[in-house]
């Protein structure tokens, strides 16, 4: 009988930003030939995007939930824990299984609960290979949908979470290139001002929700300031004046 721990395998699969379709082959491949798949859930119970996009490829009765305080950044002990027994949970799936998948949305390499998942099982089952398989992210399928373009030519990208606070943003948008925020939903006031403090609010695009029944898509001009979804996703592109390839 094969060793299972010695064989165990645990793969992030980056399902994309909540559309089914946007999920790569290989991401659904992952998924149908993984034992059991691992969806994220909040404390509160309800189906995230994750799960609802993984229950398009594979029967519920091999999706496994798991808690993660997804939210919580006011209590780190609170975090901290939900972690640790979210990472004793996927232990103990490894150890009886060969091969388990976590989907999370998005990329598993970018912001991922996939990131902190993969530290802790490096830990308690230090035998297991760790694997990604990447995902389209929030800030492409925007820039599809919008029409925005994210970079020409020798443009920067900068990817910043406003939960770092909205000066962080501010100074991303005083420099070159796109500026690409994520998470800013509760700050979006403050967002709104950077926006217009640094000139950039006329090429802006927000997004939420993409490709579920309550998408929504609008300039950023068109914004008041009201709290707007977490998940929330902001293209602000730099000035383009030099005409085709004047970035080059």
């Amino acid at each position: 009988m094969p060793d299972v721990m010695s064989s165990s395998r645990l793969i992030g699969v980056g399902v994309g930003p909540g559309d089914p379709e946007l999920v790569t082959v290989k991401g659904v491949n992952a998924l149908r030939a993984a034992d059991v798949v691992v969806v994220p859930v909040m404390d509160s119970g309800e189906r995230g995007r994750a799960e609802a996009t993984v229950l398009h490829y594979v029967g519920a009765e091999k999706v496994v939930r798991v808690v993660f305080a997804l939210n919580e950044r006011s209590d780190r002990g609170r975090r901290e824990a939900a972690w640790d027994a979210a990472g004793a949970r996927v232990a103990e799936l490894l150890r009886g299984h060969g091969t388990v998948a976590f989907a999370t949305i998005g990329d598993p390499n970018v912001y991922s609960t996939f990131t902190y998942l993969a530290q802790t099982i490096a830990e308690l089952v230090p035998e297991a290979a760790v694997e990604t398989v990447p995902g389209i992210t929030a800030m492409q399928d925007l820039a599809a949908r919008s029409g925005a373009v994210l970079t020409e030519g020798t443009e920067p990208l900068t990817l910043v979470p406003v939960t770092a606070g909205a000066e962080a943003l501010k100074d991303a948008l005083s420099g070159p290139g796109t500026v690409v925020a994520y998470k800013f939903g509760r700050q979006a006031e403050a967002v709104v001002a950077a926006l217009r403090e640094t000139g950039r609010i006329e090429d802006a695009v927000w997004g939420s929700a993409l490709g579920l029944d309550e998408e929504s898509i609008r300039p950023a001009a068109e914004l008041d300031g009201t709290p707007l979804p977490y998940l929330s996703t902001l293209i602000a592109p730099p000035r383009r004046d030099g005409g085709r390839g004047g970035k080059l």
